[in-house]
């Protein structure tokens, strides 16, 4: 291999310069290029798609702690099957990542064993209890991008508030997983009609769109910039879009898993559908279209959250919340909103890489010269039996399922890190 390569024939999609076309693309020493190389390899991508590689803003990925259910490096071999190439490891490890000394560990381990780039956030407060906050300056020196309690969620508005406030002075990216607790106790499914029929706890949007509307109006009124993590409910999407309106800083994101699911899935207690926030009514994934069509909900992040067959294969009311997702998260995208003709391939593109890389501030989600050649090759006509998973847990609920739009190659740095 010359280092070099000329990809041919592919319809090229690049939201970052309103490219869609058939056409060639050009690396040179892992940098795209505007002209080809003298001397490069040639790759005919004839009937496939060429478009940034995908960059994920919520991926779970265990180590150190739980290697049991997911190590970086078998996460990183997910990712790069899914089409990823940067991901943001949230912070809740065992321990926690909210000290300097975890996040030299875990840096450690990246440099050692990531498949693809892995960007580290670290915690909003001391062991994600919600009472301290961590401290961001040593974090941030230590090249942590963003700030999160994920799985956990900070119930103290005013810590809150000091914590996107000294987030902005440190330059760093605050992240809010929006979960009310006393709404929540005992929740194990979306509150409606199915968890009446299943006789399972409840778990009300309210809980959801309660600190949503605490976030958009302290980043409001602290002129701060809040992300807030899977948003699932109707109403949390009115809130964020009337909250652009009024010009707050807020971004929001949403699962494959929103996006495609609803509570009717669980009739069969199957566990594989059980995730925080839980899946919830056809009238909320409707509402979260609408919010991806309109521009509300900015990206779509896999909220990739592996667990052991024996962590699932309990009784419902003891099984942990999540599924994984970055092997899947294109796929069940393509279809619930480009084959369904919600949105066009290129929004889709913007969503799972052009906006996540602009929100984090890193080099990625451009085909643009000079950036580095991350990028992968889809065949939208291809159809595939999701069978097998490059990562250590099996919560799916698409395996064995018959999916539409495969990844083909993925490549980082103009290297080839998965092939089909």
């Amino acid at each position: 291999m010359s280092g070099n390569l000329i990809v041919k024939n592919a319809r090229v999609v690049d939201p970052s310069r309103n490219i869609d076309e058939i056409g060639d693309v050009f690396v040179t020493s892992g940098k795209f290029a505007a002209v080809a190389a003298p001397k490069a390899d040639m790759l005919d991508a004839k009937g496939l798609t060429l478009m940034p590689a995908f960059v994920d803003m919520h991926v779970h990925l265990r180590e150190p702690g739980q290697t049991s259910k997911e190590t970086i490096a078998s996460g990183t071999a997910a990712a790069a099957a899914g089409g990823y190439t940067s991901i943001l490891a949230m912070p809740n490890t065992s321990p926690a990542a909210d000290s300097p000394s975890t996040i030299r560990l875990i840096n450690d381990i990246i440099s050692e064993s990531a498949k693809v780039k892995v960007y580290q956030s670290a915690c909003i407060t001391e062991g994600r209890e919600g009472t301290k906050l961590a401290p961001y300056g040593s974090l941030k020196k230590l090249g942590v991008v963003a700030l999160t309690d994920d799985g956990s969620c900070v119930q103290s508005a005013e810590l809150m508030r000091n914590a996107m406030v000294y987030a902005k002075m440190f330059g760093l990216f605050i992240m809010d997983h929006c979960q009310e607790y006393t709404l929540t106790s005992g929740g194990q499914m979306h509150e409606g009609e199915w968890s009446v029929r299943l006789g399972l706890g409840g778990w009300p949007s309210a809980a959801e769109d309660i600190i949503v509307s605490r976030d958009v109006i302290l980043a409001h009124y602290a002129h701060c910039h809040i992300h807030l993590q899977h948003i699932s409910s109707a109403l949390s999407v009115d809130i964020i879009r009337n909250a652009k309106r009024l010009g707050t800083s807020v971004s929001a994101e949403a699962t494959p898993h929103h996006l495609s699911l609803t509570d009717e899935c669980l009739r069969n207690y199957d566990t594989n559908f059980k995730m925080c926030p839980p899946v919830r009514s056809r009238a909320d994934v409707e509402a979260l279209v609408e919010g991806i069509v309109d521009g509300t909900i900015e990206v779509i992040a896999s909220d990739h959250a592996p667990h052991t067959i024996t962590d699932k294969d309990r009784e419902f009311n003891l099984a942990p919340f999540g599924i994984i997702g970055l092997e899947t998260a294109f796929s069940v995208c393509y279809a619930a909103l480009v084959r369904s003709g919600k949105i066009t391939l290129p929004h889709l593109v913007r969503l799972m890489s052009t906006r996540p890389a602009e929100l984090l501030g890193i080099e990625a989600g451009t085909l643009n010269p000079g950036a580095p050649a991350d990028f992968v090759l889809v065949d939208e006509n291809a159809s595939y039996v999701y069978s097998s998973t490059l990562s250590r847990s099996e919560n799916s609920p698409w395996l064995g399922k018959t999916l539409y739009g495969r990844v083909m190659r993925t490549y980082m740095n103009g290297a080839i890190v998965y092939k089909a």
